[in-house]
């Protein structure tokens, strides 16, 4: 018996290794003096102080930031009231393939939705840039959040509505006071799901942007053409750490919500 648990833990473990071992050794060289990743010479931050010396690339930082935020809270908006609308339709046909048309969006491949949306763009004439890549990330991240906040609403007890009603409560209370509460958690995962694909996005990005606009994939994919160069070690390094810093975010809060009252003394 003891072999048998064993086996899955060194599994799991290689997994890992296989996982984070290039991106960790992809961080040590970032730090390397030397051109590049074949022999570490010495210490160094000039990789680091590049990046940040480098206008052109904090605009693109911050453009995929504001396209992030924007389209995850765009995004949660909508998913939030597509889930509640499949949640309340009352033909379990017309549930069942809508629910079905939501999860084809995800499980297509990345390079089909942006060659889709790459032809929807041409044949309506927007110009590829900002508003295209803004458009493209909250059209693929809704169906994100509808997954994530549907099984939030399938475990509401729905007499909690009937209880509402029959104390005088409108529709308005009644989302406002305990269907949005309950489904929190799902709103938030949905949101940070959205953000850290919205972050992460490269296929479909690559394929609507536009000249004068660019994306941290998509210029990180540019550079890395060029040839290997430690800055974007430095870049990948940075990247990794704000998604390290996002993760453990997103699960504080998690675990904030599921025990609000830790802090009460009995």
């Amino acid at each position: 018996m003891e072999r048998i648990g064993k086996l899955p833990k060194l599994f799991l473990a290689v997994v890992f290794i296989i996982l984070y071992a290039p991106i960790f050794y992809l961080i040590f060289y970032s730090f390397n003096s030397g051109g590049g990743m074949s022999n570490f010479e010495s210490f160094t931050l000039e990789h680091y102080a590049a990046v940040f010396e480098d206008k052109r690339l904090i605009i693109i930082v911050i453009n995929t930031v504001i396209v992030a935020l924007l389209s995850a809270l765009l995004s949660t908006t909508i998913g939030v009231m597509g889930a509640l609308a499949i949640y309340f339709m009352r033909n379990k046909k017309m549930r069942n393939a809508v629910l079905s048309l939501n999860n084809i969006l995800i499980v297509s491949p990345d390079v089909i939705i942006g060659a889709s949306f790459l032809i929807l763009f041409t044949i309506l004439g927007v110009k590829l840039g900002f508003a295209s890549v803004l458009i493209s990330h909250i059209a693929f991240s809704i169906p994100i959040v509808v997954i994530m906040v549907l099984p939030k609403l399938a475990e509401m007890n729905p007499t909690l509505i009937d209880a509402a009603l029959d104390l005088g409560a409108t529709r308005k209370d009644i989302m406002r006071r305990v269907i949005l509460p309950f489904i929190q958690p799902g709103i938030f995962a949905g949101f940070f799901l959205a953000l850290t694909y919205s972050l992460d996005d490269f296929a479909v990005t690559f394929f609507v942007t536009g000249n004068g606009f660019s994306t941290l994939s998509v210029e990180i994919y540019s550079m890395a053409r060029t040839g290997i160069s430690l800055t974007i070690n430095a870049l990948s390094g940075l990247i990794f750490i704000v998604t390290v810093l996002l993760v453990v975010g997103y699960y504080a809060i998690n675990q904030k919500l599921k025990t609000p009252f830790a802090g009460v003394k009995k």
